[in-house]
């Protein structure tokens, strides 16, 4: 386990265009946490991301999981998304969209994913949010090669906050985020080896075995009620974009009848928070889906 509990803070302005930190191994596996404070006042086009990736190894076959918050306009609810790609499936992107139930500019919390061979839950402080049950069916498309762990900010202004309605305003400028109690549990490997080190083993099946791989009753009666009054977009309810769903999602009926078939929420306009959402695309056109963003 490492443990880092100084702070760190990425600075953002028009001079710095971008700014992150990486884990110096990439790891076969783990539990990766951090606690966080977002850039506060006026935020629109500013995303920051804490993930993990291995694409600065394999360009065209990566692996990635991520939380990426899509910055905000003062009076709104903050928007955020999770992602999976394992094998370089960017044509095969798993967004799921939310709106926070607290300020994240205002006070620490904590982030984190568990990643494991056979399953991938995401938290927020002790809720888990998402939870990807590995199968078969799934193949490469789930997460398999070691993977670092990042964290960036940076100007994503043409789609992040509402679908790029709202632009960065660097009258605001320096963005800072912050990060502490940094928490890395998993198992350094070799990218490249064919086959990891018996300790690899070892670690993973503690991974299985720790308390946060596990979903107590309570927890799960939390995540289902996140999810219900928070999620506004799921790839698993986007027929347009899936005739059949990928074979990880698990159709709530009861769940789906409140989704239309762009993956969005049927009434939306009467959410409370009132917001809406745009995917990630970076540079990758998958990631535009459902980001018809409106307010």
């Amino acid at each position: 386990m490492l443990a880092i509990f100084h702070l760190v803070l990425l600075n953002f302005d028009q001079v710095l265009l971008s700014s992150g930190f990486k884990s110096s191994d990439l790891y076969s596996h783990g539990f990766f946490s951090a606690k966080m404070k977002l850039p506060s006042d006026y935020t629109a086009g500013i995303v920051v991301a804490f993930y993990t990736t291995n694409g600065d190894v394999f360009k065209r076959t990566h692996d990635e999981l991520d939380f990426e918050f899509l910055g905000n306009i003062r009076g709104k609810a903050w928007r955020f998304q999770t992602n999976m790609y394992g094998n370089g499936s960017t044509s095969r992107g798993r967004e799921e969209r939310y709106y926070l139930w607290f300020d994240p500019s205002r006070e620490f919390h904590r982030y984190s994913i568990l990643w494991t061979t056979k399953k991938i839950i995401f938290y927020i402080d002790d809720v888990p949010i998402r939870e990807i049950i590995r199968n078969q069916e799934m193949g490469a498309d789930y997460p398999s090669k070691p993977m670092a762990l990042y964290a960036t900010i940076w100007d994503a202004s043409d789609w992040a906050t509402s679908g790029g309605r709202y632009r960065t305003n660097y009258k605001y400028a320096p963005f800072i985020a912050e990060f502490t109690d940094l928490a890395l549990h998993g198992c350094a490997a070799d990218p490249l080896e064919e086959i990891f080190s018996s300790s690899c083993t070892e670690q993973d099946d503690q991974l299985d075995s720790a308390s946060y791989a596990s979903i107590s009753p309570q927890q799960r009666m939390a995540m289902k009620n996140f999810r219900h009054k928070h999620m506004y977009y799921s790839y698993c309810y986007d027929t347009l974009r899936y005739s059949v769903p990928p074979p990880e999602c698990l159709i709530d009926p009861s769940e789906k009848l409140r989704f239309k078939e762009t993956g969005r929420l049927k009434f939306e306009g009467r959410h409370r928070h009132r917001r809406s959402k745009r995917s990630r695309s970076q540079d990758i056109g998958a990631r535009n889906y459902g980001n018809e963003d409106e307010d």
